[in-house]
């Protein structure tokens, strides 16, 4: 316990308070439901690192937040959830994935009512098909052409255009926003 004390008093000593967490936890797996030939590994792990890692993540740090002395009741945790979470991504098949991102949304909403108490918002953003890591490497062009297809504007979105929505969630201006979630999908799941 003490510790922890002189830890949390060295970070607000050098860092100021903590009072935002981005926590953009995320792997995809693709693999379809029928050939998952170990359930207990390989769909356990997409559910541990997207929904049991963003929890084990925002409490940590929301426990920090709570036992700062400094909290200034205006702190905010975003997590990452996906349209996966709201609507069936194909031709790809990830049912770990989708599953894992609904439940990243449903815990933001969870922790929103909780939370919210301490002074710490808890708010979710659910991206569409972005171009990232996650969707990159061989193979893919095809999914690629059929995702632009697919949505209205005829394009994925970039990591920058989430931006916005970040600094909306973290600032002033979202201050009486807790247990969102906003879709930046470039209209896909309109559909």
């Amino acid at each position: 316990m003490e510790v922890d004390k002189a830890v949390d008093e060295a970070i607000l000593l050098l860092n100021g308070p903590l009072t935002i967490l981005l926590n953009f936890a995320g792997i995809v797996s693709c693999i379809p439901s029928l050939d998952i030939i170990d359930p207990s590994t390989q769909w356990r792990r997409v559910l541990d690192v997207n929904t049991t890692g963003s929890f084990i993540v925002s409490q940590a740090v929301a426990k920090r937040m709570v036992a700062s002395s400094t909290i200034t009741k205006d702190a905010s945790i975003v997590l990452v959830g996906s349209i996966a979470g709201k609507v069936v991504l194909y031709p790809q098949p990830q049912a770990a994935y989708n599953t894992a991102k609904a439940g990243v949304v449903m815990l933001a909403r969870c922790l929103a009512a909780e939370w919210a108490v301490h002074g710490i918002r808890v708010n979710s953003i659910s991206p569409g098909y972005m171009d990232t890591v996650l969707n990159e490497g061989d193979g893919l062009e095809e999914h690629r052409r059929v995702w632009t297809e697919r949505n209205p504007m005829g394009r994925m979105g970039t990591k920058e255009e989430l931006c916005g929505v970040v600094v909306l969630l973290c600032s002033r201006a979202g201050s009486y926003m807790n247990g969102a979630d906003i879709v930046v999908d470039g209209g896909q799941s309109v559909f």
